[in-house]
């Protein structure tokens, strides 16, 4: 037998390969932080023969209870991903696989790699609509890439649109993905009454840095960039640091961050109620976006989600909140999940690559009914 996370994205340790009926397994933390949840890894045996995996440390993870109802992300050629059933005790996640090929890949959720970020950007330049924009490096010396998509001379309404900043929420770079596929499509009628009057901003991945390292929430030095917004620095969140300066230098009318929800089984959004200036024309947007996506998408739904913020109360140090208060307008936070879509399950496959991307193209149907609110 032999195990390894060697890889980008990889994360996992070996305790005991003694019994293949109790591999025994733990989740490496963030570096320099306490974070831990994201795995990835592959498995080399004998096919045809059936092994047994515990996770012995998902009890101490960042989410805990995110392990009930979750079930393992499994491939054999990194295309193709399908779920495997797991267990949770409140210690231990557990799950066994009959190996079909003798090596196969285990991940929290299908993974989006770094390489595939690259060929994202670069695929995108080869439409004459799109430009790059290298705002600076991360920690480790990765680009930081803002594409823009559209003419922002002529643009009446400019859309940010930022993913990732929590790593191990891989799903949210596939929303990216899908949304620009959509949106590049010259066939598509709503992508080209998009791009008219529409300037789009797109960062695919904030936190190229915790990606490759096989982070769940943290840069490379443990720092939760979604807390960094009020005051970030090129020395903890220059991530955010870089983003942050260009959206003040352009501004901006519509704000998207993509992120993933451990606990919850559900596509939703976060808004920015509990900020001093709040008003009715955020309530008007926020009530536009949702009933537009909800519309298009039977993936997306508005009856289960966080706790909405007392007025007054809200963080301005994650982006969502910061961002809504800075540019007084629609900033939401899109949550999609880790587990499976309980409106709409796949026992096979849950909560997918593929939906997420599918979501991420639905989105613009939304942006656009909102911008015509404006």
């Amino acid at each position: 037998m032999y195990l390894s996370d060697k890889f980008d994205s990889g994360n996992i340790e070996s305790v005991d390969l003694s019994d293949p009926q109790n591999l025994q397994l733990a989740i490496k933390r963030d570096n320099q932080s306490d974070f831990f949840q994201w795995f990835h890894f592959r498995f080399e045996a004998e096919l045809d023969k059936h092994y047994r995996f515990n996770i012995i440390n998902a009890g101490q993870s960042a989410y805990p209870q995110a392990w009930k109802g979750y079930h393992v992300v499994a491939s054999y050629d990194r295309e193709q991903w399908f779920r495997i059933d797991s267990e949770f005790d409140g210690q231990q996640l557990s799950f066994g696989v009959l190996l079909e090929q003798n090596s196969i890949y285990f991940a929290y959720f299908t993974p989006y790699s770094y390489e595939r970020h690259q060929d994202l950007i670069h695929g995108c330049l080869s439409d004459e609509r799109v430009s790059l924009n290298t705002l600076g490096q991360t920690l480790d010396g990765r680009d930081m890439s803002l594409l823009t998509i559209g003419d922002a001379e002529l643009a009446k309404n400019k859309v940010w649109v930022i993913a990732r900043q929590h790593p191990g929420e891989s799903m949210a770079e596939w929303f990216i993905e899908g949304m620009l596929a959509r949106l590049l499509d010259q066939d598509n009628p709503l992508a080209i009454t998009l791009l008219k009057d529409t300037v789009f901003y797109v960062v695919p991945n904030m936190n190229p840095d915790g990606s490759v390292r096989g982070h769940l929430r943290t840069n490379a030095v443990g720092t939760n960039l979604n807390r960094e917004w009020q005051n970030p620095s090129m020395e903890r969140s220059p991530e955010v640091f870089l983003v942050r300066q260009k959206m003040l230098e352009l501004g901006g009318d519509l704000f998207l961050d993509i992120h993933g929800d451990e606990e919850l089984p559900y596509n939703f959004v976060a808004g920015c109620e509990g900020i001093p200036s709040y008003d009715q024309r955020h309530q008007l947007l926020e009530d536009t976006f949702k009933q537009a996506f909800k519309a298009i998408s039977p993936d997306f739904q508005d009856t289960h989600g966080y706790p909405k913020n007392k007025p007054g109360e809200a963080n301005l140090n994650i982006a969502a909140a910061w961002l809504g208060e800075q540019f007084k307008t629609l900033s939401y936070t899109i949550e999609m999940p880790f587990k499976d879509n309980a409106d709409l399950p796949d026992p096979d496959f849950g909560w997918s690559a593929e939906r997420s991307m599918q979501l991420g193209a639905d989105v613009l149907f939304a942006i656009k009914q909102t911008l015509a609110k404006m």
